[in-house]
């Protein structure tokens, strides 16, 4: 579990144009962004929330109730970095009413062991590349568009989650 921005910026892929006709990304030029909470499980499912503003507790409470909602009858183990959202006094009392989720800390300064930096990696450099929204409203549209087209290749989430982890 992760979260993430996403701005009006887009990434800059490489494109293809007609010899001679260099392309043009055409963008706001403007910093809004939208904020991401993510979640992989190791059966490739993808679970995404979008919102304007940043993820603080209550957010984070609010996704992990979303997962608890759609994984049913099982323990859920989030592993998730040493984030703020994570540390706060609200999300810890949640945990303590809650031992269905059991949460486990990454290594601190270890991006490349949370599965969900390799997603918000591959939806912001593939998925959403060169793309270039007027507002924040397309943007959150964007966003899900990307989260359905990568819904619909739980291959590709494996994969993607098989990425952190060390070699055998």
């Amino acid at each position: 579990m992760d979260e993430s921005a996403l701005s009006l910026i887009p990434y800059n892929a490489k494109s293809w144009a007609p010899v001679g006709k260099t392309p043009v990304l055409v963008h706001q030029g403007r910093w809004p962004k939208v904020s991401a909470i993510g979640g992989i499980t190791a059966r490739g499912r993808l679970y995404l929330k979008v919102r304007k503003g940043s993820i603080r507790g209550p957010q984070v409470i609010a996704f992990l109730k979303h997962l608890q909602r759609h994984i049913r009858r099982r323990p859920i183990m989030v592993f998730w970095d040493n984030g703020q959202p994570h540390r706060s006094k609200l999300v810890r009392a949640y945990l303590e009413k809650n031992p269905r989720v059991e949460a486990h800390r990454l290594p601190g300064y270890s991006p490349e062991l949370n599965p969900e930096e390799w997603v918000w990696a591959h939806l912001k450099k593939h998925e959403l590349a060169s793309f270039a929204p007027h507002d924040l409203k397309e943007l959150k549209r964007g966003v899900r568009l990307a989260v359905v087209r990568m819904r619909d290749r739980p291959r590709l989430v494996r994969k993607l989650a098989r990425s952190s982890m060390p070699p055998e």
